[in-house]
């Protein structure tokens, strides 16, 4: 394997003719969605080549929004990733494959060995924020360096790209939902759209709003926008579910849908598009509404890495309150219903 590292630069240029192409990320739904300009800088930089992508297992679906790659792998990463001896079967499955180009742009270690064992005469990362473990540079025959925390995290990604010689000049996301997906929806919802969806839960209760809180911001909601459909979803977890059941015994109203983990990835994409407004915490929902262009309200909590997940622009509103046991504090439910207001009456729908 080469240790020496190239000028990042001349990457594009020398792989250029390359005849098959991995991008190799393993996050999860966020991470996944936010890999799809990445993706299409790819596809539009190797035209004849055949373009794989890796992403952890139990989010594989929601890449089947790009027809154009031509391979989807999944790496079982949830609920809780193999052992380093158990990528061996994987490892030999890369080699096999013949990649001429593996590209990371995550710099985890896991993704960084598999990137190195890949058997790709060619292959790019992105040098991790600590620098890495010492076998890092090893992995790698050009390495970009672009700075973390400081824009969205696809942002970041197409700047590493362009620093690599990629052609391009913007973040593009290209994405097509099967119509399977959509008839789907159609029916589950009963309805043509223009509904508020609110997505109530995370994956931690700190980066929630507090159970009460929810459910006045849902009561304000049903009682300002009376015309206005709101469908709730929750993840088909325990935690969620019952988070979820206690939130509809204290609401004084009945949503006009509730699904309790009955979506699949592409069926919670459509609820999201046919949206008139997205309202949740900083999980997989705000990104699939970034993805679609669907107008969001979105409650964070105030940490590091904020700037990598918090969309920002005309369509998006934020609101940073401060962890607590008991949720995110400081944040008021009149501005979080303003918000959604504001957004819409002045967002067309695209």
């Amino acid at each position: 394997m080469a240790s020496k590292v190239r000028p990042v630069a001349e990457f594009y240029a020398r792989t250029r003719d390359a005849q098959r192409v991995m991008l190799l990320d393993l996050g999860f739904l966020g991470d996944s969605i936010h890999l799809l300009p990445a993706l299409w800088v790819l596809r539009r930089a190797y035209p004849q080549a055949e373009l794989h992508v890796m992403v952890s297992e139990h989010v594989t679906k929601i890449m089947e929004v790009a027809p154009w790659i031509d391979k989807i792998w999944g790496y079982p990463r949830f609920p809780r990733g193999p052992k380093w001896y158990q990528d061996f079967g994987r490892i030999r499955r890369l080699r096999a494959a013949k990649f001429d180009v593996v590209v990371n742009l995550n710099g985890t270690d896991r993704s960084s060995i598999l990137t190195g064992l890949s058997g790709a005469r060619w292959r790019l990362g992105r040098r991790p924020e600590d620098g890495g473990p010492a076998f890092w540079n090893a992995m790698f025959t050009h390495i970009v360096e672009h700075p973390y925390k400081t824009e969205l995290i696809s942002t970041q990604r197409w700047h590493c790209l362009k620093k690599a010689g990629f052609p391009g000049d913007q973040t593009e996301v290209h994405s097509e939902i099967p119509e399977p997906a959509r008839r789907s929806v159609l029916e589950k919802a009963g309805s043509a759209g223009g509904w508020l969806h609110v997505s109530p839960f995370t994956t931690e209760d700190y980066k929630e709003l507090p159970p009460a809180q929810i459910a006045e911001v849902l009561g304000q909601l049903h009682r300002r926008f009376p015309a206005k459909k709101i469908i709730l979803t929750c993840a088909a977890n325990e935690r969620e579910k019952r988070k979820m059941s206690a939130l509809l015994a204290a609401l004084d109203f009945q949503p006009w849908r509730v699904f309790a983990g009955e979506l699949d990835l592409l069926e919670l994409l459509v609820i999201v598009q046919m949206s008139c407004c997205h309202l949740g915490g900083d999980s997989g929902g705000l990104h699939t509404a970034w993805m679609t262009c669907v107008p969001t309200v979105t409650w964070f909590r105030r940490y590091d890495g904020l700037a990598d997940w918090q969309p920002i622009g005309p369509r998006h509103r934020s609101l940073i309150g401060e962890r607590t046991s008991f949720g995110l504090a400081g944040i008021e439910t009149s501005e979080i219903v303003d918000m959604v207001a504001h957004l819409i009456s002045t967002q067309p729908l695209v």
